[in-house]
């Protein structure tokens, strides 16, 4: 049996209300299970999950997360959006939010890195269709700083990413339906 797809994940944070609005406000999540101070469950906006996103507290007194720098643990999380538009539009939100960190082009892969309030990272990615690979994107994971207004121009902000690499290709209509 293959596994196809994370379905959510699960935070533990230190003032489930504080998150909860960041996720909300920034990134547009809709909250379908609030459990109070307790937990939120969030869904994004678009996904077809029971909820893709849950926040758990572990109070006020929560230290920060050392994973990756004196323990093992979670780096980030990595959601994918559908066009250059609107990962544009959440990078101007991330950033009135003070929330984001670093823009990078991973060639493949056009990346928004941010932080949540409790400094948890997460990135917000579109994904070059498999159809648009070329010379130029044969080294899928470079790290250099993104130019959105670049890529904008060469691959348009409407076209949907993804397509061959991260989803299946909609069936092309025959006629003969």
């Amino acid at each position: 049996m293959a596994i196809h797809r994370l379905n959510h994940a699960v935070l533990y944070v230190r003032d489930v209300a504080r998150s909860a609005a960041f996720y909300r406000e920034v990134l547009h999540f809709e909250v379908v299970f609030d459990m109070g101070a307790k937990a939120v469950f969030l869904r994004a906006d678009g996904s077809t999950n029971d909820h893709d996103l849950g926040l758990m507290s572990v109070s006020a007194q929560g230290g920060n997360s050392t994973a990756g720098t004196g323990t093992v643990g979670l780096y980030h999380l990595a959601w994918e959006v559908e066009t250059l538009r609107n990962l544009d539009e959440l990078a101007k939100r991330l950033t009135d939010a003070g929330a984001l960190i670093s823009a990078i082009d991973h060639n493949t892969t056009k990346s928004l890195y941010a932080h949540d309030p409790d400094g948890l990272e997460f990135e917000i990615a579109w994904i070059l269709p498999s159809d648009q690979f070329d010379e130029t994107t044969k080294t899928p994971y470079i790290d250099t700083p993104l130019d959105l207004e670049r890529e904008i121009a060469r691959y348009g902000a409407d076209t949907p990413g993804g397509y061959g690499v991260s989803r299946a290709r909609p069936l092309m209509s025959t006629g003969a339906e």
